[in-house]
């Protein structure tokens, strides 16, 4: 498992692919680093138009998000966690990538919207809570999830989805 230093060159190779990625598509592509809390680079065209975007990169299987209630409406009863409906972005147009480090030319880009994204990880989130009577095994209040590329292997190299909101 990475930590640390190990986890920032992970996270920093991963937006700087995907910046030279919005490079090649003719877009001017800014990355903050960190800085910023909800994406990671913003990319515009020549007239000014712009998207935000988060990077999110592993090395292993899995994205991990602490915090399933960035996305979801959770609600506690007793120690079950309710699945409410998908959040609204907390930026407009805000699109994720996210990206599997391989090797060099081999790394893998899944590309979707924040909607998009908030409904796969509602419904991984749904059917482990369904799998265990809707308490969590371990922690009953936790709002930790995980998702892996089976579940996002139709958003491979959307592309298209950023060249579509930038028109």
């Amino acid at each position: 498992m990475a930590r640390g230093r190990q986890n920032k060159v992970i996270g920093q190779t991963g937006e700087y692919l995907v910046a030279s990625e919005l490079s090649r598509m003719g877009l001017i592509a800014t990355t903050f680093t960190g800085n910023v809390p909800h994406y990671d680079i913003i990319a515009s065209t020549e007239t000014g138009k712009h998207i935000s975007v988060q990077v999110k990169t592993i090395i292993g299987s899995n994205w991990q998000f602490a915090r399933v209630d960035q996305f979801i409406e959770i609600t506690f009863y007793g120690e079950s966690q309710i699945v409410g409906e998908c959040l609204p972005s907390p930026v407009e147009n805000l699109i994720f990538v996210l990206v599997k480090l391989v090797r060099y030319g081999a790394d893998r880009f899944y590309i979707c919207t924040w909607a998009e994204l908030s409904k796969v990880i509602s419904e991984i989130h749904s059917g482990y809570l369904k799998k265990h009577g809707g308490i969590r095994p371990k922690k009953w209040d936790s709002l930790h999830t995980a998702i892996s590329e089976r579940h996002i292997s139709h958003f491979i190299n959307r592309w298209d989805i950023i060249k579509n909101l930038l028109k």
